[in-house]
């Protein structure tokens, strides 16, 4: 029982961050891990925990939606579906060996994404200008293959849309946060069809249900904490949990 509780928190605490700005990744893979799954299951069981708490928050968000520059929102959420099953599709083709070996090296491009993308975002869209903004195939390019990362690893996959959407239209996250959060349910729920078919996502379906419980919880609780919490204090409690699953997994390999 004591075990599960954990599991149980560490979903809770998975969709409440995928909900508030992204990041549950750095919380569900190493929980998984640490009670035994090998990393590609672990990434399997985690993302199909989330997709409760993924579409939780993008119900609450529901009428919030604001387009991405010219992009129907159809075409995004599509764009999102094709490129979430194709990285999933890689996280079960390609060897186990070569996910193992990335997963440190995903994990810190992804935190250092999440602690300098603001200032990353800026300091690009100073630099190209926003006179013209992207089209509507550059959007839809660059979304699919955020989605490939996002099927296949996902660690800051929402935090690098906002930077996109921001460098390329000059969107603002804020108003911006509703679509991340839904177009992050589309890419979830391709690559959930995927793992539970082909991969060893069911090999643990008592972790899977608690988990999947608590990132339900976390995800509709998340969507709505987001709208009265500091911003300041979710980045950094975000960005402290990144840097220390980061290094772990480092010292672990």
């Amino acid at each position: 029982m004591w075990e599960m509780s954990l599991v149980l928190l560490a979903g809770v605490a998975a969709g409440v961050l995928n909900a508030i700005g992204g990041g549950g990744t750095f919380v569900a893979l190493p929980a998984l891990v640490a009670f035994g799954l090998p990393p590609v299951a672990a990434n399997a069981v985690s993302r199909v925990a989330l997709v409760p708490g993924a579409v939780a928050g993008a119900w609450v968000y529901r009428h919030e939606l604001v387009p991405v520059g010219p992009a129907s929102t159809k075409a995004l959420t599509a764009t999102s579906v094709m490129g979430g099953g194709v990285g999933a599709a890689l996280l079960l083709v390609l060897p186990a060996s070569s996910f193992d070996a990335a997963v440190p090296w995903l994990l810190a491009f992804a935190t250092v994404i999440l602690a300098s993308g603001r200032r990353l975002s800026r300091a690009l869209s100073s630099a190209l200008g926003r006179s013209a903004g992207m089209s509507s195939q550059a959007v839809l390019i660059g979304q699919f293959f955020l989605a490939v990362y996002g099927g296949y690893f996902g660690g800051a996959v929402g935090i690098l849309m906002l930077a996109l959407w921001h460098i390329g239209l000059g969107l603002d996250a804020a108003v911006s946060n509703p679509m991340r959060i839904t177009q992050l349910a589309a890419i979830y729920l391709s690559a959930t069809v995927l793992f539970l078919m082909a991969s060893d996502a069911l090999s643990a379906p008592l972790l899977l249900a608690v988990m999947l419980v608590g990132a339900l919880a976390g995800g509709f609780a998340g969507a709505h904490l987001a709208r009265r919490l500091p911003a300041w204090l979710l980045r950094g409690l975000l960005l402290a949990t990144a840097m220390i699953t980061t290094v772990l997994y480092f010292l672990r390999g």
